[in-house]
């Protein structure tokens, strides 16, 4: 299993402009679904599994990559 290379500063950049851009023309259901290509940053991750429940992070079409590139594959059923 190849993991997802790190998102650079100027790709997380790129994609909030993006998202900001659909807000402003009214399109915010487009907005929410590019942001979600952001990676969670593992801090925030941890949180809501602690929070809501590992059933949550996995319904919510969050990108886990770089968490699960920290924590491993299987963190969160640990």
């Amino acid at each position: 299993m190849s993991q997802k290379q790190k998102m650079t500063t100027e790709e997380r950049l790129d994609v909030l402009m993006k998202a900001h851009e659909y807000r402003q023309a009214g399109n915010a259901a487009e907005a929410q679904r590019i942001t979600l290509e952001l990676p969670m940053p593992t801090y925030l991750a941890k949180y809501v599994k602690e929070f809501f429940g590992a059933e949550a992070l996995r319904k919510g079409g969050y990108n886990l990559s770089e968490v699960e590139a920290e924590l491993g594959p299987d963190w969160l059923d640990k």
